[in-house]
């Protein structure tokens, strides 16, 4: 997740970013710049505020990087969270290739989207 914000800094920057305690902290000390909304760790129920953020409707979209070579031990966590963006149809990127089309994403932007408009901004 830290790689990714370092190389996303710029774009992560125009967002409301919120993240578990440790992993947003790690990503404070990579990226100063940033603005990030620290919840409790994840251990610690951080991963449930984030889902009752999805159940509010507090949330437009999730980045919830895992590495599938890892075993995880929060794995439950995770399909809590896939399950909360699923019922309430958010966007979710389990992979970075899928997290740098999410920040790609008019929705993600505000922008309005119709079904003869893209759902993605061009890079430019």
């Amino acid at each position: 997740m830290v790689a990714f914000a370092r190389v996303h800094e710029d774009k992560l920057g125009s967002f409301r970013l919120v993240a578990t305690g440790t992993t947003g902290g790690r990503i404070l000390d990579a990226c100063p710049s940033l603005t990030i909304e620290r919840l409790k760790s994840g251990p610690l129920g951080g991963d449930q505020q984030i889902g009752a953020m999805i159940a509010e409707g507090r949330l437009q979209g999730l980045i919830f990087l895992v590495d599938p070579l890892s075993p995880m031990p929060h794995d439950v966590d995770v399909k809590a969270l896939m399950r909360l963006a699923l019922v309430y149809n958010i966007p979710m990127a389990l992979n970075r290739a899928t997290a740098d089309i999410l920040l790609r994403s008019a929705r993600l932007a505000g922008l309005p989207t119709t079904s003869t408009t893209p759902e993605i901004i061009p890079q430019a």
